[in-house]
């Protein structure tokens, strides 16, 4: 991605052809996810908000697998999340915000799951998505994934994450400041 792509946060012509192929094949493969909705609506949805194509861009590219999740009828905005197997890989080894980055003094990771997110024009996870995505599979096997922390624990230097072990899923807590190889962060997107 160049310089420009990224300040301007446009897809060219042939990259926006790319993602809609993409997605309209993974919605096509796991119907199981959004049973009842219909590509069509999704796309002139998409077609409609092309600002957001940029941000479904940012999460394929970095391994996310975004997919339709549902569709919000008080809004009429269809939702994504990333759908990959594992923690998106081009996420991991990041601390939780950018207040815990700054904090470490030595051996610091090159970004946050928050500045991330919001450069990327998408919001962490909530822990109660997180357990719904869980229920369309079996997601995090291998890795873990921070979620959006509540304001209460954060004040107290600490951070929320989750993952799937033994057929359930856990949550559990770590210093905001810690990053790990196996943790990244997943998102979500209106459109």
């Amino acid at each position: 991605m160049t310089q420009s792509e990224i300040s301007n946060k446009e897809l060219s012509p042939e990259q926006r052809e790319v993602l809609l192929k993409t997605l309209k094949a993974r919605f096509e493969k796991n119907m199981d996810r959004h049973q009842g909705l219909e590509w069509a609506n999704v796309q002139a949805k998409l077609e409609a908000h092309t600002e957001k194509l940029w941000s479904l861009h940012e999460m394929e590219r970095t391994g996310g697998e975004p997919d339709v999740v549902g569709h919000d009828h008080k809004t009429d905005e269809y939702i994504f999340y990333d759908c990959s197997a594992e923690s998106p890989k081009g996420r991991r080894s990041v601390c939780y915000d950018h207040e815990a980055l700054e904090s470490r003094k030595q051996h610091k990771p090159e970004n946050s799951a928050i500045h991330m997110a919001t450069d990327m024009g998408i919001e962490l996870l909530t822990e109660e998505q997180y357990r719904e995505l869980q229920k369309l599979g079996n997601f995090d096997l291998k890795t873990s994934s921070w979620v959006k922390t509540p304001d209460s624990i954060r004040k107290l230097g600490g951070a929320i994450f989750c993952d799937r072990r033994y057929d359930t899923v856990f949550v559990y807590h770590n210093g905001a400041e810690s990053y790990y190889g196996a943790r990244g962060f997943r998102g979500s997107l209106r459109v």
